[in-house]
């Protein structure tokens, strides 16, 4: 069910992500990103970064993915993770077995923490990340402007690797020998 996401998959992503664009304050974009555009960022992340899928009977209800939360290479060993689901996923443990696999890549890669930038619009989320081991780090009051209203954002961090000073960067994604282990 879970696996990792193609450009084939792009499509079907967009449906699940845009009406959290539109809908929603969860999402800080404005408008749903043509496919060149979102094609354009997946091949960006998926250079680096796990981007995984959950499928069922071809289709897709959920996705997660990791990405770089700073641009500076000594943040390197630093991610930033999402998650989006169909509205016919959530509450299944969908979301927590996404969260599993792509921890367990993330750490396989080297990186030592992992970041969720949660908008104060998304209670949900927040109780997540706390139930799947994240950590309250700072909230950032009324610094996004969506349908008029103001929101705060909160950034949580859950430790995958935090023993020592690693030797080398993180591997790329590309790189994790059979990366489908972690998909059991």
């Amino acid at each position: 069910m879970i696996r990792l996401a193609t450009e084939a998959d792009i499509p079907a992503i967009l449906d699940i992500y845009g009406p959290y664009i539109l809908d929603t304050a969860i999402s800080f974009e404005y408008s749903i990103p043509t496919l060149e555009e979102f094609t354009n960022r997946f091949r960006d992340i998926t250079a680096r970064f796990p981007w995984l899928v959950w499928e069922e009977d071809g289709e897709i209800l959920g996705y997660a993915y990791a990405s770089l939360p700073f641009g500076r290479a000594a943040y390197r060993w630093c991610a930033a993770s999402s998650i989006y689901l169909a509205p016919q996923a959530q509450g299944r443990g969908i979301g927590r077995k996404l969260y599993e696999a792509l921890e367990a890549i993330l750490a396989e890669q080297g990186y030592r923490k992992t970041y969720a930038i949660i908008t104060s619009d998304n209670p949900g989320s927040l109780c997540f990340h706390e139930h799947t081991g994240f950590r309250f780090l700072a909230e950032f009051p009324d610094c996004g402007i969506k349908f008029n209203k103001l929101y705060s954002v909160v950034w949580m961090e859950k430790s995958l690797n935090p023993d020592g000073i690693p030797k080398v960067f993180p591997k790329s994604v590309n790189e994790v020998v059979n990366v489908d282990r972690f998909f059991q």
